[in-house]
């Protein structure tokens, strides 16, 4: 969902956070992740690696971006776009 139109207090379906469509969503239910409470305060780079390892294939480095931003969201920041986290990624993990 666009972050502007994100309700902390709508979280129904995994669609409803920021920055997570249809296709993203269902990647995160390929690596067990159902709700969005699930999101809080786990690491990033290994929700990364999971769905990496489970599809078979490296994915973009900007779904880490989006990982970044649902689970700053989820452990309570202001939802952002996920480009917002872009310079902040390669930072802490480099070229991946």
């Amino acid at each position: 969902m666009n972050p502007a139109k994100v309700r902390r207090d709508r979280l129904e379906k995994l669609t409803d956070l920021p920055n997570i469509g249809p296709s993203l969503a269902e990647d995160l239910r390929k690596i067990g992740i159902q709700t969005a409470e699930q999101l809080q305060g786990r690491d990033v780079m290994e929700l990364y690696e999971t769905l990496s390892r489970v599809t078979g294939q490296r994915q973009d480095p900007c779904v880490l971006d989006v990982f970044i931003s649902i689970t700053r969201f989820m452990d309570g920041e202001e939802p952002k776009v996920w480009w917002e986290y872009t310079a902040e990624r390669k930072t802490m993990f480099g070229r991946i």
